[in-house]
């Protein structure tokens, strides 16, 4: 590991050293030093060590570099955050890659490396409440990562490029930062590459030049993101650029060679946007779209923000499950990663609704045929409750999309039609931007229907052990 300066000083001979700390304990009687080290982890149940104490972040502004041929990415991350308490340093989280240099609020500051951790110490202290930039200068050839469950994140190369994909740490390998989904910001990304290529990012695509056989291109985000929402995709893609009935900017990128194999499905985004803005209310972002890369690039789709991830054309169910989550995970974020299942429930009910609207199985029929024979197709179905799941690696297991949709619709049996379509409309309005949790959720359900017992769908379907009993 490298450093750009040690944190442990040069042993001092001891009458020097006696000296120095009478004068540092009369300082710290007098107040001058008063801060703590900001934590590094915030105790998520299932990624203890992800995010970190002390502060939130407002702001990304990442301006970048990719060469393909070497696959060298290098970079400068500058960080607006509020300190969330008196701070003598304070942690990023960054897997990989090297660190060149670091400053906070323009004054070099000294910092060291363990694992994930890059803890910083700013040449002042810093006062609760002081907005403050952390810029850090880094380089290197950036990792993919294997998640609990086996599958692989955060830097993905491809044959013509790579691709970027940060759920549920993922992020962390290609830019330093606050990286759990409770600290959420407004990022400014610009990315320069080889001419002839595209590179793809979330939010507005506000400028774009190319010059000296190299093509820069700056993406804005406005509305709060997640980090694990960031992505970054650089390849040979066919851009188009279109807007919906209601002015929302589409921007779709695509592989060439899925361009056939995706036209017929990427034509019904217009459509699904009208729905679901029917269904779950105003769409939350500036923008919307899809990126489309080729099949094998990565092993699954992801929510990213504005324009979710596809590997290889998809179909009619993916392309709703991954812009429900917009509403639900992007624009409702769980406030840890055991809150999981309100992003995949709702996704997965969203397919069941469009079934149901759009002459397939009514979501009844969907329900039951799971609950008849949920061992047959889906044998992990039961293994655990969706609002606890057993460890890390099974945070995508089918408790958590299939039963997690299950619970909604017993929500929805208890409630009604009415006021279940009024609550997916109301859930992501009351939240809009925000962090959710479980009991924020059970709350809120509650105290729609004060009148109702909801005591047994969330012990025997939220939280019970094994395949409930049906009434």
């Amino acid at each position: 590991m490298s450093r750009s300066a040690p944190l442990v000083p040069v042993p001092l001979r001891a009458p020097l050293a006696l000296l120095l700390a009478g004068a540092l304990a009369l300082t710290a009687c007098d107040g001058g030093v008063h801060g703590t080290p900001g934590g590094p982890g915030l105790r998520d149940p299932y990624f203890p060590r992800a995010g970190n104490g002390g502060y939130d972040v407002t702001h990304y502004d990442l301006d970048l570099a990719y060469d393909p041929d070497r696959d060298r990415l290098s970079g400068t991350a500058t960080l607006t955050a509020r300190a969330t308490q008196d701070l003598t340093a304070f942690d990023l989280d960054l897997d990989g890659l090297d660190v060149q240099k670091i400053s906070v609020g323009g004054d070099p500051a000294r910092w060291n490396r363990t694992g994930q951790e890059l803890t910083v110490r700013p040449h002042d202290d810093l006062d609760e409440g002081r907005v403050f930039r952390v810029t850090v200068a880094y380089a290197g050839t950036p990792r993919t990562i294997t998640d609990p469950d086996g599958s692989q994140e955060g830097w993905l190369p491809t044959d013509d490029g790579a691709v970027a994909l940060g759920e549920p740490t993922g992020s962390m390998a290609w830019f330093p930062g606050n990286h759990h989904p409770s600290d959420k910001a407004s990022y400014d990304l610009t990315i320069t590459v080889p001419e002839g290529l595209q590179a793809v990012s979330n939010g507005e695509l506000t400028a774009s030049r190319t010059g000296g056989g190299r093509t820069t291109s700056h993406w804005h985000s406005a509305e709060p993101m997640a980090s694990y929402l960031a992505t970054l995709a650089i390849g040979d893609y066919d851009v188009h650029t279109s807007t919906l009935a209601d002015g929302l900017p589409v921007y779709l990128a695509v592989d060439p060679a899925e361009a056939a194999a995706s036209r017929k499905v990427l034509g019904l985004l217009p459509s699904v946007m009208t729905w679901a803005q029917g269904t779950f209310g105003p769409y939350p972002f500036s923008s919307t779209g899809a990126i489309v890369d080729r099949e094998g690039d990565a092993e699954y789709a992801l929510e990213t923000q504005n324009r979710p991830f596809f590997p290889g054309a998809p179909d009619t169910e993916t392309l709703v499950h991954e812009l429900a989550h917009q509403w639900y995970g992007d624009s409702v974020t769980p406030r840890t990663w055991r809150d999981m299942w309100l992003n995949e429930g709702f996704a997965t009910y969203a397919e069941w609704l469009w079934a149901e609207d759009h002459g397939g199985d009514s979501a009844q029929e969907t329900f039951d045929e799971l609950y008849a024979h949920g061992e047959d197709d889906y044998d992990d179905l039961w293994s655990f409750p969706p609002g606890k799941p057993s460890s890390a690696a099974h945070l995508s297991d089918s408790p958590v999309y299939q039963r997690g949709a299950m619970v909604l619709h017993k929500i929805r049996q208890r409630l009604g039609d009415t006021a279940f379509l009024a609550l997916l409309r109301d859930w992501p309005t009351t939240h809009r931007h925000g962090n959710a949790d479980t009991e924020d959720f059970t709350s809120y359900v509650e105290d729609l229907a004060p009148d109702e017992d909801f005591g047994p769908i969330w012990d025997e379907w939220l939280y019970g052990e094994g395949k409930p009993d049906q009434p």
